[in-house]
């Protein structure tokens, strides 16, 4: 047990050194935030009213916009507020939940992507037992199965975190409640929680990696046996948006957790967590649409239906 005096809140101390930069960061994120918001949100409703899109492939894509809405919304409002509040505080109940939340659909990211590649595995893998195989069934099980795992992984180290008590040096160097510097603050060992942190980041990050590249050897394997080179391009089309977005998750994660820590290194990792937290969640839409013509099809069919419709009143009410 350490002695110190017991402490109820944290100081989020985000990014001391941008003095002069704080209002452009702040309308510069605000922006990719309200992005982000809308094309995610815009994709969900996409998906929803286009009966053609309404497959495994855009049913996991549902998924993973609605888990990136959240997962910047966990950590992007106190994030903006560290650039205008002098003295950022955050209550340690207030704190404990984001950190949750963050880590949970954080882990169940993993765990949609993951999912996300072994469908694209069977698609073009075993096109002929695709249909029978990936059942609206096995996809709401699958979905289902991702977000009680990340919830049950994360809310097993949770549990015992709320009830250490804290003391001491309350100041966390970082824009959001992470669990490094709140166990830095703990009265008590923490050797457990740390263990439970390593062995969840062990499971989680290297086993889902581990399926991902699995399925994408298969996959690879399977394209380049295609004869036709428009075959393999299309074959290949189908999986490039995910392959885009797993690339770009697990090289953020791996860069941060395989740099040797010092301080100029934690500082960078900062600057990779915000691009991770704010970056990944907007392209994803953008990724999507663009490299896909389903998708991009049924956008401009949105966008003509009300432009149709108002010319149809107009021809109505002309005499």
């Amino acid at each position: 047990m350490r002695n110190g005096t017991a402490i109820t809140e944290f100081i989020l101390i985000g990014f001391p050194g941008i003095q002069g930069l704080q209002i452009p960061l702040f309308i510069v994120i605000f922006l990719i935030y309200i992005l982000t918001l809308g094309g995610n949100g815009l994709i969900i409703i996409i998906v929803w009213a286009e009966p053609r899109l309404q497959i495994p492939m855009y049913f996991f894509l549902c998924n993973l916009s609605f888990l990136e809405i959240w997962y910047t919304t966990t950590v992007i409002p106190k994030l903006l507020e560290t650039f205008v509040v002098a003295r950022t505080v955050i209550c340690i109940p207030c704190c404990l939940l984001q950190a949750f939340f963050h880590f949970f659909l954080g882990t169940t990211e993993f765990l949609i992507l993951t999912v996300m590649s072994f469908d694209r595995y069977l698609a073009i893998c075993k096109p002929l037992h695709y249909p029978t195989i990936m059942t609206s069934n096995l996809c709401l099980r699958l979905a289902l199965s991702s977000w009680v795992a990340g919830f049950t992984i994360i809310f097993c180290q949770t549990l015992p975190l709320i009830q250490v008590p804290f003391c001491g040096n309350n100041v966390i160097n970082h824009f959001y409640c992470d669990v490094g510097p709140i166990l830095k603050a703990a009265c008590t060992d923490t050797t457990l929680l740390e263990l439970l942190s390593l062995l969840a980041t062990s499971l989680v990050i290297p086993g889902s990696l581990f399926f991902t590249t699995i399925s994408y050897i298969c996959i690879l394997s399977t394209i380049l046996q295609i004869s036709s080179a428009t075959g393999r391009q299309k074959a290949f089309s189908t999986c490039a948006s995910h392959l885009t977005v797993v690339s770009l998750l697990y090289g953020a994660v791996l860069f941060m957790y395989l740099r040797p820590t010092t301080h100029s290194s934690f500082n960078i990792n900062k600057v990779v967590s915000v691009l991770n937290t704010i970056l990944t969640p907007l392209l994803n839409p953008f990724i999507y649409t663009i490299r896909n013509k389903e998708v991009k099809g049924a956008l401009m069919k949105a966008m003509a239906c009300p432009k149709a419709h108002h010319q149809e009143k107009n021809v109505q009410h002309s005499p």
